[in-house]
């Protein structure tokens, strides 16, 4: 089982039970998102990073901040008039996703394209456009994303 690099063992010596991972899924299902980037990062042999983030949004903060202390992973932001609960640190989010696929009911597509990032390694520029091809095929499923959509492909 994929593992949290920072989660708590409980009482019974398990990562977690099931009901957690069937929450976090349905949570991430429903009010959360699964995004990919490229960013320019001078200290890149290709001068660009891609990065995975996933992130949930709520109207209140609590829910949010209970899975941060529970897992131990992410930070949460506030909004304007929302709160972001995001993992942006790529080991957690790589976690995070082989922690809840088994029970994601919407984002199946969306994780497995994330995982395919998180696990490709850049050693050449066509590897680096291939991710970023990637990066724009899981952008696509983003609701927010289709109108300020960026084509990363051809940024680079």
């Amino acid at each position: 089982m994929i593992q949290f690099t920072r989660m708590k063992a409980n009482t019974v010596g398990k990562i977690s039970n099931e009901a957690d991972r069937a929450y976090l899924a349905g949570l991430i299902d429903g009010d959360g998102a699964i995004m990919a980037t490229i960013e320019k990062h001078s200290e890149k042999k290709f001068g660009f990073r891609v990065r995975v983030e996933i992130k949930i949004t709520q109207k209140e903060a609590k829910v949010l901040l209970i899975l941060r202390n529970k897992f131990g992973i992410g930070r949460v932001a506030a909004n304007r008039t929302t709160y972001d609960w995001i993992i942006r640190d790529q080991s957690n989010a790589r976690a995070a996703l082989g922690f809840i696929s088994p029970y994601s009911l919407a984002k199946q597509k969306q994780i497995k394209l994330a995982i395919q990032i998180l696990n490709r390694n850049i050693q050449t520029k066509a590897d680096l456009i291939r991710m970023a091809r990637l990066a724009d095929t899981l952008s696509r499923f983003n609701v927010r994303s289709k109108n300020r959509r960026k084509n990363y492909a051809s940024m680079i």
